[in-house]
């Protein structure tokens, strides 16, 4: 139905026509206004103001605890340290430390800075009308001002304990991103040049465990062999094997090319190791008439008679060769650890 067809009795009557309505009267969405402005007891109490001042520089004190925490939960807490912890079970000790530490550190300056806002800063309600995009010089200075009496309100400047504290804990809490560097890859140690292997340490069969001796290499046979006293079920046994696995084979004497592994072998049995200098894969594949090996994923390959120089592939060097001998007892053991880092090169090798 439309508007011509309502009583004008019915229709709405509009504010400043003839009909003598009062400009406003009975508008449903009248401007209310704010509510009378009610201090807080910090506003009025100065011992109240400073209690709240402490609150906030303790949670700010102990944000910069918590990442001082965060940091040393990476030297104190080993990567593979399980601890039980109710009600979540058993939990990566380092995973746990960093995840509280962090989330505390991070809560904290949050709620301080909250509770700063809600105790300390001016809470008066401020009506101000909205303006174009572009501001004119006259909103911009005021623009300033209002900041000016924000900072001013904040008592930033006169809040010295909680302006020190708040710096601080901002300053630290970046460290953790640094700290979360470590994470890129190893630290510098010595680890990769180092084996399992040292002087009198008994090569073993990881076929049969049991030691080696000459007489059970034959010519142009490929055996694997691991160092004396490292167990299967031990927990660092993929760690350890990974850079210690050899490769035993036995080429004639005079078939030895190169001088040092002919001297570093014992009646024609050589160890190299079975890592590839490419990127780590286990070589396994051995051609007996050629002597020479070749790796199952990019294809380098090297020759057993002549150092385990690179003859083929992308592999940047030889495979290291371990010195070998035989004990008392007549089986094979290492005269000493490897010479040079095993496995692909990384960033130590000169």
């Amino acid at each position: 139905m439309s508007s011509q067809q309502i009583p004008e009795e019915n229709l709405p009557v509009e504010q400043g026509t003839a009909h003598g309505a009062v400009e406003g009267a009975g508008d449903p969405f009248a401007d209310p206004g704010l509510p009378a402005h009610k201090p807080r007891i910090q506003d009025i109490d100065e011992r109240a103001a400073n209690r709240s001042e402490r609150v906030v520089a303790l949670m700010f004190t102990l944000s910069m605890l918590s990442t001082v925490g965060f940091i040393a939960s990476y030297v104190i807490f080993p990567v593979d340290k399980i601890v039980y912890i109710w009600p979540f079970g058993n939990v990566s000790a380092l995973n746990f430390s960093l995840g509280l530490t962090l989330g505390l550190a991070l809560f904290l300056i949050g709620a301080g800075a909250v509770h700063w806002a809600r105790t300390l800063m001016s809470d008066v309600e401020v009506a101000d009308d909205r303006h174009p995009i572009e501001a004119e010089p006259e909103v911009k200075a005021k623009v300033m001002a209002d900041f000016a009496a924000g900072a001013k309100e904040s008592a930033l400047g006169r809040r010295k304990l909680i302006r020190n504290t708040m710096f601080g804990a901002l300053a630290l809490v970046p460290l953790s991103g640094v700290v979360l560097l470590r994470d890129l890859g190893p630290l510098p140690e010595k680890k990769l040049r180092k084996t399992m292997w040292a002087k009198g340490k008994q090569l073993v069969n990881m076929n049969t465990m049991e030691p080696l001796r000459p007489e059970d290499v034959a010519v142009g046979s490929l055996t694997f062999a691991m160092p004396e006293g490292l167990e299967e079920d031990a927990h660092d046994f993929q760690t350890q094997i990974a850079k210690a696995a050899l490769m035993i084979i036995r080429i004639e004497p005079d078939n030895i090319k190169d001088k040092q592994e002919r001297e570093w072998a014992h009646e024609g049995i050589v160890a190299f190791s079975k890592i590839c200098t490419h990127v780590g894969c286990p070589i396994s594949l051995y051609e007996q008439q050629t002597h020479h090996v070749l790796c199952p994923c990019h294809q380098s390959t090297f020759d057993l008679s002549d150092g385990a120089r690179v003859i083929f592939g992308p592999a940047g060097h030889p495979l290291p060769q371990l010195r070998i001998g035989v004990n008392s007892e007549g089986n094979l053991e290492a005269l000493g650890d490897f010479e040079e880092p095993v496995g692909p090169a990384f960033w130590e090798r000169g």
